[in-house]
């Protein structure tokens, strides 16, 4: 063999006597056959098998099984992006006439991705009240091919009763597909309520360093998954070995990252909820909250996410109060390490004419800082939203 060669094909280095705790991250567009047979029969591996990169490496597989193992399915896949999980989903589901029912209160971009995407392609959707929970049968005609969840909603927090949901649903014969990104399996278990389609930005808590982009679906039926992958083979659809070695690493310290900011994010809830002037506070877990009961029977704690309604009189006021922030920053998305604020506005994303939140809501992230520390930037904060004479008055 000469150098060139050389430089090409590596010696093999003998793994005897190694073992590690972390998964390897494997690396492949490319995947290697013993000969032209096995080549020539590698459409027979089934999905479980390895015939190229863009389908799955060992580091891949391990991710899946684990969150399979998390979620109580059968099966996971993995893609790019949260948002790009639901559209696999119902790009997998729905069929030109076939209808989607989505709740006011999901995800902005799934609104987006049925109106600019989905209807001009022949598929409809109808929005439904997310409280609507047995009574949403009522919506489900012969056309209704998926019902989707997203509990607590975006934003606005409201938890919806899922079993109702998905009796209604299976009755009439449609999927229930379910964002549980909020809570993740460690806190709810959507299979386990019946859900067809268990869906995750695994980019917020499951990552936990605000530093990757992944999503998943989980399911309990293997057909399901075949049909998935298939969307996801003819979309060529994969992800990064990388990303889901991040994933893997996230999730050993997901369990007490979401314990700790379950805590310290419903403790602030009910301070902030205590001082005058504040604003709604919208916590799953305070008794307020829309669908706060459904919380309490079927969740197993809360996460870090929660938001508060500013009052109109501190609209004005809002962008010099935020610049005094020390500790939370603010920016997009959540379950990472640093704490987040972002303002937010839902009217022009809500459809049904009762819309409870018209201002600016500020939706906080509880990260990993001292608690104490938190608690002192809000009050900086919300202080700086009062109006002068109040302020006057408290002191």
């Amino acid at each position: 063999m000469r150098d060139q060669t050389r430089t090409v094909i590596p010696p093999e280095a003998s793994t005897e006597g190694f073992a590690s705790l972390s998964v390897p991250t494997y690396r492949a567009s490319t995947i290697l056959f013993s000969d032209a047979e096995s080549y020539a029969a590698r459409g027979q591996r089934g999905l479980d098998g390895y015939s190229y990169g863009l389908h799955g490496t060992p580091t891949s597989r391990t991710l899946e099984a684990q969150l399979t193992e998390l979620e109580g399915g059968a099966r996971t896949v993995l893609v790019p992006s949260g948002q790009s999980a639901i559209a696999v989903v119902m790009l997998t589901v729905l069929m030109p006439g076939d209808t989607v029912l989505i709740p006011d209160t999901v995800y902005p971009p799934v609104t987006g991705f049925c109106a600019n995407y989905l209807k001009p392609r022949g598929i409809n959707h109808r929005i439904y009240d997310p409280m609507a929970g047995g009574s949403i049968a009522d919506l489900i005609d012969e056309t209704t091919r998926l019902v989707w969840v997203e509990s607590p909603g975006s934003t606005t927090m409201e938890v919806q009763d899922v079993p109702a949901i998905v009796a209604a649903a299976h009755a009439k014969g449609a999927y229930v597909g379910c964002d549980n990104t909020w809570a993740t399996p460690l806190l709810f278990k959507p299979l386990a309520h019946g859900v067809d389609f268990s869906m995750h930005a695994l980019s917020k808590y499951a990552g936990g360093h605000s530093d990757l982009l992944l999503g998943s679906v989980t399911v309990s039926d293997l057909e399901l998954r075949k049909c998935l992958r298939d969307t996801m083979r003819m979309l060529g659809l994969g992800i990064s070995p990388d990303d889901a070695s991040l994933v893997l690493r996230g999730l050993q310290t997901m369990g007490v990252r979401l314990a700790h900011v379950g805590k310290v994010s419903l403790d602030i809830a009910k301070r902030l909820a205590a001082r005058p002037s504040i604003g709604e506070v919208l916590h799953p877990a305070l008794p307020n909250c829309l669908g706060h009961e459904f919380w309490a029977r079927d969740f197993a704690g809360c996460s870090g996410l929660f938001s508060v309604v500013l009052p109109a009189s501190a609209e004005t006021r809002l962008g010099d109060a935020l610049s005094k922030l020390k500790i939370f920053a603010v920016g997009s998305s959540f379950g990472g390490t640093r704490s987040l604020i972002a303002p937010m506005s839902v009217k022009a994303h809500r459809a049904l004419p009762e819309k409870p939140q018209e201002g600016t809501i500020l939706r906080i992230s509880i990260g990993l800082e001292d608690p104490e520390d938190l608690w002192a930037d809000l009050v900086t904060l919300f202080d700086a939203l009062r109006e002068p004479q109040e302020m006057a008055r408290a002191l």
